[in-house]
């Protein structure tokens, strides 16, 4: 907890230096006023009492009414400066969260369940920077206020000053105890909650609704997310009741304590042991004793609880990356030879299976090599090695001779471009979902519609309402369009598909081109539209084509079979074909759905 508070600390004062200073003026000037009133009453009342002088009541009068107004009007205050803090710093923790984010070059992390819950956990305390510094300097405004009080008390008696001090013992053992398990329960109930968010956001989004209304089976998604969210409420209910059972007997006994003291003194007064001032001063001040004792102990168990859930903003933004990143990276030459992968094991995590098993490829510079193989062959974590979102328990991928773990990612990945099978849908713009594959470039409108023009997407897009400036969502829009209840255009499959194919365009000539299933979802026309486009730009190119439609892939430099983790069989296809092995069995088995039965040609 340590570490949250500094850094929490250095949160506000990186987020608004000047503001923190008039914060902290503001506190002290707060924790000063309830005892300038509490002596101030006291000497009004013992002035009356003693027909004190009028212009001694006038001075002590005209104290009294200024302290009352800054007591007054400093709430407001304090609330605006509360506020102020919390937007300087929740836009500064944002910031720096999701920079964290984007300093993990791998995508490990982004496939753990655990890192979600934290990061989930972690956006949800991006106030709490601002509320631990409210907190602290709240506790610090109590505890001049609580000082003051019990100087106060201590005058008019020893013993009851004691016996309300004891009190908040208790009160602060069990606050904290509360705080702690109420932070552990937000942790074991976040799987809970991000279950109920996915079925919610599965029933109120476009991509669900189809299948859901077709199959029916909204009630039941309704019914699960109703389950997870009873579930979620079961766990904070448990914890409201603890939470009102312990605060019901600390309110007990304060009251008990006050009630005790205000019976003493009035029994002291009557016998002359007390001014009428001591009795208005011991009130007061067993009042003011027990509310800044209580919200000192509440202040430290909300602190307390904040520094729990800060942590794991503190730990996400200091998390180390999930790959090593060189210290000193080499450049990345310009592909010349060819990218090597030498006995190259792969699996998720030691509780998966090998996905790749010794796999040796090498891919040579300016051809284009086809990948191909059964769903779980290991073609598309083949794809995750070689742009270096994971990095193989074993072997090694050589780039003309250079490890790429020796090189930064980002050149790297400077030097691919790529359309992935889960290829982005982006609601936004026509433009920025073209222009997104390069964005140094994304200002280039003749760059933009060069690349659709490539893709076989330009006539669609410049002939949306707005043109590339058209939203192509309906989720949001666009000011132009915000009294237009239609706004938006949704594209169809293989609309989006050439869409995201123009982004891989957009980056321009680089040295290696991944294409993954670049034609899934399309018709045989578009199909034989796309593949000629990108035959076009894959000339002269080191590509890797992914596809499961080997006619797509025939005209391949090396054609290369997967399966279980490794090479079964490579060639060209006219070799592959005459070898009668897996692909010419695969390769008949598709063509043999556009034959008629006679003309199957068995191999």
């Amino acid at each position: 907890m340590i570490s949250s508070a500094k850094a929490a600390a250095g949160v506000a004062l990186r987020a608004g230096p000047g503001l923190m200073a008039v914060y902290l003026v503001a506190v002290i000037v707060e924790a000063l006023a309830p005892i300038a009133v509490v002596w101030l009453t006291k000497l009004v009342v013992d002035s009356l009492a003693g027909q004190g002088s009028t212009g001694e009541l006038g001075t002590l009068a005209l104290g009294l009414a200024l302290a009352g107004i800054l007591v007054a009007a400093l709430p407001q205050l304090m609330q605006f400066l509360n506020n102020e803090m919390g937007r300087v710093c929740t836009a500064y923790t944002t910031a720096q969260l999701f920079s964290a984010t984007l300093r993990f070059p791998g995508l490990r992390r982004f496939e753990d369940p655990n890192f979600h819950d934290q990061l989930r956990l972690a956006q949800s305390s991006l106030t709490a920077g601002q509320e631990i510094v409210a907190g602290g300097l709240g506790a610090a405004s109590a505890v001049i206020t609580l000082v003051g009080m019990i100087g106060s008390l201590l005058v008019i008696s020893p013993v009851l000053t004691g016996v309300v001090l004891a009190t908040g013992v208790p009160a602060l053992i069990a606050q904290l105890r509360l705080s702690r398990r109420r932070a552990a329960m937000m942790w074991d109930i976040g799987p809970t909650e991000r279950r109920q968010m996915f079925y919610g956001e599965l029933l109120t989004t476009v991509p669900a609704a189809k299948e859901i209304r077709l199959f029916n089976s909204g009630r039941f998604l309704r019914g699960r997310m109703m389950n997870e969210l009873r579930a979620s409420n079961a766990a904070r209910r448990r914890m409201d009741l603890k939470e009102l059972a312990v605060e019901g007997l600390l309110t007990l006994l304060g009251a008990a304590v006050a009630g005790g003291g205000l019976v003493w003194a009035v029994t002291a007064a009557s016998t002359g042991t007390l001014s009428v001032g001591d009795v208005s001063l011991l009130i007061t001040a067993i009042a003011a004793v027990q509310a800044s004792l209580n919200g000192l102990i509440a202040g430290l168990a909300a602190l307390h609880q904040d520094l729990l859930m800060f942590s794991h903003y503190v730990a996400v933004t200091s998390a180390e990356s999930d790959l090593p990143v060189p210290a000193d990276p080499v450049p990345l030459p310009r592909l010349r030879r060819g990218i090597q992968l030498t006995d190259v094991w792969f699996r998720y995590s030691d509780d998966h299976p090998w996905i790749l098993r010794g796999l040796t490829l090498f891919i040579p510079a300016s051809a284009s090599v086809a990948i191909v193989g059964l769903n779980g062959a290991g073609k598309s974590t083949l794809v995750k090695l070689l742009c270096r979102f994971y990095d193989p328990q074993h072997g090694s991928i050589t780039w003309d001779g250079l490890d790429i773990r020796d090189v930064h990612p980002d050149d790297l990945r400077h030097r691919i471009a790529g359309v992935f099978q889960d290829h982005m849908a982006y609601d936004m713009s026509a433009s920025d979902n073209v222009s997104i594959g390069f964005v140094p470039a994304r200002e280039d409108d003749v760059r933009i519609r060069g690349a659709a023009r490539e893709a076989g997407i330009d006539d669609k897009l410049s002939s949306l309402p707005r043109g590339y400036d058209t939203l192509l969502t309906r989720t949001f829009f666009s000011e132009e369009d915000k009294d237009n209840p239609d706004t938006g255009v949704v594209l169809s499959g293989g609309q989006w598909q050439r869409t995201a194919l123009a982004r891989a365009m957009f980056r321009g000539h680089r040295d290696l081109l991944i294409l993954d299933e670049p034609s899934a979802g399309l018709d045989p026309e578009a199909e034989a539209e796309v593949h000629a486009r990108t035959r076009r730009r894959r000339h002269g190119a080191t590509s890797l084509l992914i596809s499961h439609r080997l006619n797509t892939v025939r005209d391949a430099d090396l054609i290369v079979v997967l399966e279980h983790g490794n090479i079964r069989e490579s060639g060209t296809h006219a070799a592959l074909i005459a070898a009668r092995g897996p692909y010419a069995h695969l390769f008949n088995l598709q063509a043999a759905g556009y034959r008629e039965p006679e003309e199957a040609v068995v191999l």
